[in-house]
């Protein structure tokens, strides 16, 4: 008869470890993101914007197919100039141009605009938006997580906090309720969670 008095309590002890474990789990990310040894989130004013790579064509190094006409006033010239014999054949071959350099397409992964440079790097670029804001996400397959903007809402502050270049958070917060976007390259991948703390 003693013994089943404690089977309520084992119970409720049971209960409320399982429920302390669940809770750390998920608040993890917003205690490794406030980490003493990282110190206190930036002000978002202080947050250096995302570098965003524009490539240039390449520039054609082949000689232009006509010489220019010639120039009826005087001008200095430095080079000096060269009289042909005319002939009978023609003087200017077909020009020839190099192929450009294209860059491929845009694709879509997962919801991902993925671009790849020249170099084979793949760029992962996408627009999260929550109740607290808008954030667009870059990540590179390097391993390169970085923010290229974030927007609140109306009565929402954003902040922004990165312990590894490929692990970042965002904070949409106002009094007593945030929205995190979390944001990590994790096997070979983009990955990215949402989530809302208080009400």
């Amino acid at each position: 008869m003693r013994s089943s008095r404690w089977v309520p309590i084992a119970g409720w002890f049971v209960a409320t470890a399982t429920s302390i474990v669940l809770s750390w789990v998920a608040l993890l990310p917003v205690l490794n993101a406030a980490r003493a040894d990282v110190g206190a989130l930036p002000d978002i004013d202080q947050v250096p914007a995302a570098k965003i790579d524009v490539q240039q064509p390449p520039i054609s190094t082949t000689a232009p197919a006509r010489p220019a006409p010639p120039s009826t006033s005087p001008t200095p010239d430095r080079t000096p100039k060269v009289t042909r014999k005319p002939s009978k054949k023609p003087t200017t071959e077909p020009a020839t141009t190099a192929p450009a350099a294209t860059t491929p397409a845009p694709t879509v992964e997962n919801g991902w605009t993925v671009t790849t440079g020249s170099d084979g790097v793949k760029t992962y670029v996408r627009s999260y938006t929550c109740a607290g804001g808008q954030a667009v996400i870059k990540m590179t397959s390097r391993g390169v997580v970085s923010l290229v903007t974030a927007t609140p809402a109306d009565g929402y502050a954003v902040e922004k906090t990165q312990s590894e270049p490929d692990d970042m958070a965002v904070y949409f917060n106002e009094t007593g309720h945030s929205f995190i976007i979390r944001a990590i390259w994790w096997n070979d991948a983009p990955f990215v969670e949402v989530n809302e703390i208080g009400s």
